[in-house]
């Protein structure tokens, strides 16, 4: 008889470790926590390769933390449930308390922008003093996106600045806690002159808090 005769429950409960252990997966994961998405669409969003991106979400299938449907010759895959997605913020914000590491190399990515907390943004929703603007690609605007918040792409931004009042606080978001986007639009906005800031947690962050959003 086995030292261990439990081993075998902990070899099953290892397989949601072994699935999360690669960063390209936890990356799909982020982009489906957004939308369900084709394996192409999730490929370009990821910048992964079309092969591996198949067999990532294969494994993903595999740890039941994704699902698909088809919808004629296409597959279209998303998280499995909302408690993955809780799942997903949850293990985002204890690697963040536990790894130094993390936090440095998320500060050398998205630099100390002027960020505003979800909880800070709630409550100006309504103030019209505040704009929230959105950079993420209109595909994923269409499929939520906060209350009010304005669809400015960020390759966009630049030749349509004009649409932005002057005089108001700008609250830019992307895709996650990760996504460099909006740290990008904030530097392009700071240059002109407008006073702005990024949302903490980005989009994801907003909605694993079951923040309201729009469609």
């Amino acid at each position: 008889m086995s030292e261990f005769p439990e081993e075998p429950i902990y070899q099953q409960l290892a397989r949601v470790g072994k699935a999360l252990a690669s960063p390209v997966r936890l990356r799909l994961l982020d982009v489906l926590d957004q939308r369900e998405s084709t394996v192409e669409e999730l490929a370009h969003a990821a910048g992964v390769a079309l092969k591996n991106t198949s067999a990532q979400l294969q494994h993903l299938r595999a740890a039941r933390l994704v699902t698909s449907r088809k919808e004629g010759t296409r597959v279209y895959y998303r998280l499995a449930d909302e408690r993955v997605s809780r799942f997903l913020g949850e293990l985002q914000e204890f690697a963040d308390e536990r790894l130094a590491d993390l936090r440095e190399t998320v500060r050398a990515r998205l630099g100390s922008l002027d960020g505003v907390t979800a909880d800070e943004l709630a409550s100006r929703l309504t103030d019209p003093g505040t704009v929230v603007v959105d950079v993420r690609p209109a595909t994923d605007y269409a499929a939520g996106h906060l209350p009010g918040a304005i669809s400015l792409p960020l390759a966009e931004l630049r030749e349509r600045l004009d649409e932005l009042p002057g005089q108001a606080r700008i609250v830019a978001y992307c895709g996650g806690p990760y996504c460099a986007v909006s740290s990008e639009a904030v530097r392009i906005l700071s240059e002109h002159g407008y006073d702005a800031g990024t949302l903490d947690g980005g989009y994801l962050g907003w909605r694993r808090r079951e923040r309201p959003l729009e469609r």
